[in-house]
């Protein structure tokens, strides 16, 4: 990997995490207005409408039929999996906490990595890996008296499908562009979300807030497709397991957009907490990552 790919992948995947950690926000903002499950239908059918669009407009032919697995279980965790597990959670646990939950997601992606994408992080980079993680946990913990709710749960398997999603992601960006990945992993399951939302419809809408709609256009153009044109160019250029651990930081973004976007404080332990994490960030991109 040569110095530009490995730099402006890293600005790639900067940019994309920031617009990944807009996702728990934005759907705590929308969930009280909406019905969790509608909100999740229709985002999809916004990704999903967008994707097809895309594809449309630049005459993309249908990939190899080898793909087509990997499309479908990719799509799975980022149009279904990911956003009903979130949203549910989002109604039990401010943003800014599970943000932090979510905090444990790169080494989901690191461990998809070294299973499905054949990389070798280094054991430094695991070390690395393990004490950011530990420390998330442990900030979660203390913030929680020790227990573990049930929007907590919902957010810890939010994270098995996040870190299956961004590997197969990964995987398919070998062999095309990172917006064409995902483009066909949503558009193929715009049928089954229009279904959703026509069956989800509320009786009324009218009285719906504007910062509402804004917040379910968010989730359904940027956390469920846009954002991904970026991070998986990181991927591609930077490899899966070093881009997963940029996302050590979407909690603490995340705390800060909870603060601006859904009115939740943001305590001095929080960005102690914050300080800690981006140094092990900053260690881990130095370690070294074999990729096949």
């Amino acid at each position: 990997m040569s110095w530009p790919e490995r730099h402006i992948g890293l600005i790639l995947g900067i940019v994309g995490m920031v617009a990944f950690a807009g996702t728990l926000p934005a759907r705590r903002l929308a969930v009280a207005a909406f019905d969790p499950l509608y909100l999740c239908a229709v985002g999809g059918v916004l990704a999903g409408g967008a994707a097809l669009l895309v594809l449309a407009l630049t005459r993309q032919r249908l990939p190899p039929r080898a793909l087509w697995s990997e499309f479908c279980i990719a799509g799975f965790c980022s149009v279904i999996a990911f956003p009903v597990l979130t949203t549910l959670a989002m109604t039990s646990v401010p943003a800014a906490h599970g943000g932090v939950v979510l905090g444990i997601q790169p080494l989901a992606i690191a461990a998809g990595a070294t299973l499905l994408a054949r990389e070798r992080p280094s054991a430094g980079f695991w070390l690395v890996g393990a004490i950011g993680t530990g420390i998330v946990v442990w900030f979660v913990l203390r913030r929680g008296g020790g227990d573990i709710g049930a929007g907590d749960v919902l957010l810890l398997f939010s994270v098995l499908a996040g870190g299956a999603n961004y590997t197969l992601y990964g995987r398919l960006t070998a062999s095309m562009p990172g917006w064409e990945a995902i483009s066909w992993s949503v558009a193929i399951y715009l049928p089954l979300a229009i279904v959703a939302m026509l069956a989800l419809w509320p009786r009324e809408l009218a009285s719906t807030p504007y910062p509402a709609w804004a917040a379910l256009g968010y989730v359904g153009l940027v956390s469920q497709y846009t954002a991904y044109f970026l991070f998986n160019a990181a991927m591609a250029l930077a490899g899966i397991a070093r881009m997963g651990q940029l996302l050590l930081l979407l909690p603490f973004v995340t705390v800060a957009l909870a603060w601006q976007v859904n009115g939740e404080r943001i305590e001095v332990e929080t960005l102690m907490f914050a300080t800690a994490v981006v140094a092990t960030v900053a260690v881990g991109q130095r370690m070294q990552v074999k990729r096949a």
